[in-house]
């Protein structure tokens, strides 16, 4: 705004001495057949008139809004906020503006967000699905609408689909008990699913490492409870004379009861019970003791999110492919040798 009149394009074509074509050309991110000191140019005019584009008239002409929708199942993961920030900064440089919503794990409630943005016209879709909403997401695709799922696999669906190694995370943590001499490993879980792709693959990782090391398998040692009652649960089970020496926390929510299971019944970590999470929480490292993590990679799964979902808006789509990415070892202080 210059004494009080809205700065145009052609206020920026004029000002830089060029055509409003080229102002627009630079504004839409063709540069192919513009030169470096045309760019200059055009960025010293904006920044000097104050010019802010008018996104709702880009997006009448180019028929798109400019805006995407990320439905995450559950916010309250560290995991999902640093995969949405990674999005929204990958958005931000390409002037893309996101809409975020949380289903809490209830595909009636996702559903009810999938219409709505629907109704918004959002050039495309990252879902954290719900599960239960295949006829939804398909229902996407038919209508050719962008849609990349994050952390959770729809094996029905041919929808690209990014997350951690679930499998290798349990290895890691397993692999590093049995190094410590741990031979009686138990796994916490919330209760399984078999949309929650993490829980699932996590345990089976889980297993398969107990036997890719010779350990024992015990099924008594896998406590999948509802989180609110996870410590009473592990408080009952703890009581027992065979018990484990080391368990993994299955994500940072689960870590959270494990602890306070910990602290109510005096279980000294790693004194008596050794621990590992598969999730780095921002406290984990100043923690007393500092928690031993599998680090997920959420940034680089945002990332790659939003690059699969750009391609797709520009219709330069690519086969669709699961992309898994490796997590990462951060041993601290809560495991103990035997």
């Amino acid at each position: 705004m210059k004494n009080g009149k809205k700065i145009t394009i052609s206020d920026v074509a004029k000002h830089a001495e060029i055509s409003k074509s080229t102002v627009s050309q630079y504004l839409n991110k063709r540069f192919e057949y513009m030169g470096e000191e045309t760019k200059q140019r055009i960025r010293e005019s904006i920044m000097e008139l104050g010019y802010s584009p008018n996104f709702l008239a880009r997006s009448l002409k180019q028929k798109k809004t400019f805006t995407i929708g990320i439905i995450v199942a559950n916010i309250l993961h560290g995991f999902s906020t640093h995969v949405i920030r990674a999005v929204e900064d990958a958005c931000n440089e390409q002037n893309i503006h996101v809409i975020v919503c949380n289903t809490d794990e209830d595909p009636k409630k996702e559903q009810k967000y999938v219409q709505m943005l629907q109704a918004k016209q959002v050039d495309g879709f990252i879902i954290f699905p719900a599960g239960d909403n295949e006829a939804l997401y398909r229902e996407l695709l038919e209508q050719n609408i962008p849609l990349v799922f994050v952390d959770r696999i729809i094996p029905e669906l041919q929808v690209s689909t990014v997350l951690t190694d679930n499998e290798q995370a349990s290895d890691m943590a397993v692999s590093h008990f049995a190094e410590k001499g741990h031979q009686h490993i138990g796994f916490a879980v919330p209760p399984l699913k078999p949309t929650m792709t993490p829980r699932t693959e996590r345990l089976s990782g889980f297993k398969k490492a107990m036997r890719k090391y010779g350990l024992p398998l015990q099924e008594e040692f896998i406590y999948s409870h509802d989180l609110e009652t996870m410590p009473a649960r592990l408080k009952t089970e703890f009581q027992k004379q065979h018990k484990p020496t080391a368990l993994l926390a299955s994500n940072d929510l689960t870590l959270i009861e494990v602890l306070n299971f910990c602290k109510e019944e005096g279980v000294r970590i790693p004194e008596d019970l050794s621990i590992i999470s598969i999730d780095d929480m921002p406290l984990a490292s100043v923690y007393n003791p500092a928690i031993t993590a599998i680090d997920q990679p959420a940034f680089a799964i945002g990332e790659k999110a939003a690059s699969l979902l750009f391609d797709l808006m520009n219709e330069e789509e690519a086969p669709p492919a699961v992309h898994r990415y490796a997590p990462a070892f951060l041993e601290r202080d809560t495991t103990a040798s035997l």
